[in-house]
């Protein structure tokens, strides 16, 4: 045999071997993704016409740490739809009990907490949407070794998400190469920002577009601390929520200083705060809070332990239904959830998660501007009846970017309405919601919509049609 005819030989050895690895792969990613897949839901009296999936991705095989999914293919043509992946935030908030059950998701629960309804604004109208749960004791994720629920933060939840990714890419490989984009609210504001810049990263450490990231889109969102409270503060001022006195004390004694570490005399001044704005649901100041609310502390002491409580056709309570639904022993069987601990239950916010954040920044502006010139289409939505992260604290954080305006602030329209407003900058689009609270697309699910569409188009969001009108 030649030399030439021995290389050949080996060479076609190797590719057939490769091949079959490829075939293997494959194989064992469809075994997997139909052992996953969701066939029926308890409480679903209507069918529906996609495929959804979920389950476990291990993280960590050492600790025996596994995030909970949920994946959701377009109701229609999925396969020329990109990939959304949605992030709560908390931190220690279920994405599977906000912004699937009773946000941008096509399952959200009834009153009885057994019984399901369709949304017909669901964001899988417009692509196939990824939802998470992290990082471990959120929701349904666990951890083999019990001191991880003690021990999370941003650093560690950026590279877990980022690896939940990779091996979730290995199970679903028809979605490598998709377009995919981030999102998600409130805290996620530091999930979604710390993730793209860990897969920009990833990307140019492999000299390769791993994961095709096309960009992210956050609303409500905690970006930075200092703009954060200066904008909260007079946001409360300004609605007439507190007086002139007040306002000025907290300017003068909290310092924009996190709230979980604040001074006696801020202390002493949040508590005339609160006394002054009363009994109002913080997270949507113009619709009545729930009677039954499972935790009314303030916000001023908690704003980053939860996301909200409302939702249209209006219910104040429906944190309340998912709670009773989600710890539902065939819903959980369903879902293929694994149960460790019996005696554990579902919960749409952990705080022992939240209570022992080992790391978080006071600022994620660093990473916008690094961000802001890698490509990627970023979009920031506020709902302007949010007095947690209210639209001023946003519009003071983007301030300081310093960027130059493409399009000057201008209204836009929803069936001929204005559903809100928006300003176009160099890099950074930002619009916001009107008459929504912290959960835009529970108060607003229809602009909602035509936000995420508009977003993922790469269009401008919709402009007034003039009619015009000749007398004859």
């Amino acid at each position: 045999m030649s030399t030439l005819n021995w290389v050949f030989n080996c060479f076609l050895i190797i590719l057939i071997a490769r091949l079959n690895l490829i075939c293997c792969i494959d194989q064992q990613s469809k075994e997997q993704q139909q052992l996953d897949r969701v066939l029926k839901l308890p409480g679903q009296n209507f069918s529906v016409s996609f495929e959804h999936y979920a389950g476990y991705v291990t993280v960590n095989k050492e600790y025996g740490r596994a995030l909970f999914y949920w994946f959701l293919e377009a109701d229609e043509d999925p396969s020329s739809k990109p990939l959304v992946l949605w992030l709560n935030g908390g931190p220690g908030c279920s994405s599977i009990g906000y912004g699937l059950a009773e946000e941008i998701g096509p399952f959200h629960v009834e009153k009885d907490g057994k019984t399901l309804y369709l949304n017909p604004y669901s964001w899988n109208k417009a692509a196939n949407i990824l939802f998470l749960d992290s990082p471990v004791g959120v929701g349904y994720s666990y951890s083999n070794t019990s001191s991880d629920i003690l021990s999370n933060g941003d650093i560690r939840t950026a590279a877990e998400n980022l690896e939940f990714l990779l091996r979730w890419f290995e199970r679903f490989p028809q979605y490598r190469g998709r377009d995919f984009y981030l999102s998600g609210e409130s805290y996620a504001g530091h999930y979604v920002l710390q993730l793209s810049q860990a897969i920009v990263k990833h990307n140019r450490k492999n000299g390769e577009e791993t994961i095709n990231f096309k960009g992210f889109i956050i609303g409500n969102a905690l970006i930075d601390d200092f703009h954060d409270h200066l904008g909260q503060f007079q946001y409360m001022w300004s609605l007439g929520m507190i007086s002139d006195q007040t306002f000025k004390q907290l300017n003068i004694y909290c310092d924009f200083q996190p709230f979980d570490h604040a001074s006696e005399s801020c202390n002493r001044v949040l508590r005339i705060a609160i006394k002054e704005i009363g009994d109002i649901d913080w997270y949507s100041i113009f619709t009545p809070p729930c009677r039954a609310n499972l935790s009314r502390i303030s916000p001023l002491w908690r704003r980053k332990n939860r996301v909200g409580l409302l939702r249209i056709p209006y219910d104040p309570c429906t944190q309340q239904h998912s709670t009773v639904y989600f710890n539902l022993p065939e819903v959980q069987s369903a879902l293929h959830v694994h149960i460790n601990d019996s005696s554990l239950k579902w919960k749409v916010c952990n705080h022992v998660v939240s209570k022992n954040w080992k790391d978080s920044p006071k600022s994620v502006l660093n990473i916008f501007r690094k961000l802001l010139h890698s490509g990627l289409r970023i979009w920031i939505f506020s709902g302007n009846s949010d007095a947690v992260i209210p639209v001023t604290s946003t519009r003071y954080s983007i301030q300081s970017l310093k960027l130059p305006t493409i399009s000057p602030w201008r209204a836009w329209y929803d069936d001929g309405q204005v559903g809100g407003w928006l300003q176009e900058y160099e890099g950074l689009t930002f619009v916001t919601v009107r008459g929504s609270g912290h959960e835009v697309p529970l108060h607003k699910p229809k602009q909602a919509l035509t936000l995420i569409k508009s977003y993922l188009s790469g269009n401008s969001m919709p402009i007034l049609e003039l009619v015009s009108y000749h007398s004859s």
